[in-house]
């Protein structure tokens, strides 16, 4: 599995950004894909997962409504499109990869595999 995310960037607060997450996977190894973001002196949290079994979406509360998760499964990309960026939104995004079940769809132990990340940065 190999993961390489990309399309972050400077906005300002309303704007839109789409990140790209180019993932190669193997349905052996990989049930999920997701994103989780960094802020400075946070830890790392779920943003929005998709199952690749039936196309499910999870969402943090605190992007639901806002950030679309989907992939295109011919190009091997999983995106992420953020509408109505909020400063709050500021963080460092990374995509992963894994097989969690249903109950650790949020979990980031529970996925194995995990890209290098995006800085998105959303000014007031």
């Amino acid at each position: 599995v190999q993961l390489q995310a990309s399309g972050g960037g400077l906005v300002q607060a309303g704007a839109s950004l789409r990140l790209s997450c180019a993932a190669s996977v193997h349905t052996s190894s990989t049930r999920a894909l997701a994103w989780f973001r960094q802020a400075p002196g946070k830890e790392r949290e779920f943003v929005a997962a998709l199952r690749l079994d039936g196309g499910y979406q999870y969402y943090a509360d605190s992007v639901k409504g806002r950030f679309t998760v989907s992939r295109d499964r011919a190009l091997n990309t999983l995106y992420l499109q953020m509408n109505s960026l909020q400063p709050e939104d500021t963080a460092v995004y990374y995509c992963a990869a894994g097989r969690p079940i249903l109950s650790q769809i949020r979990a980031q132990n529970a996925y194995g595999y995990w890209g290098q990340g995006t800085q998105v940065t959303v000014s007031s």
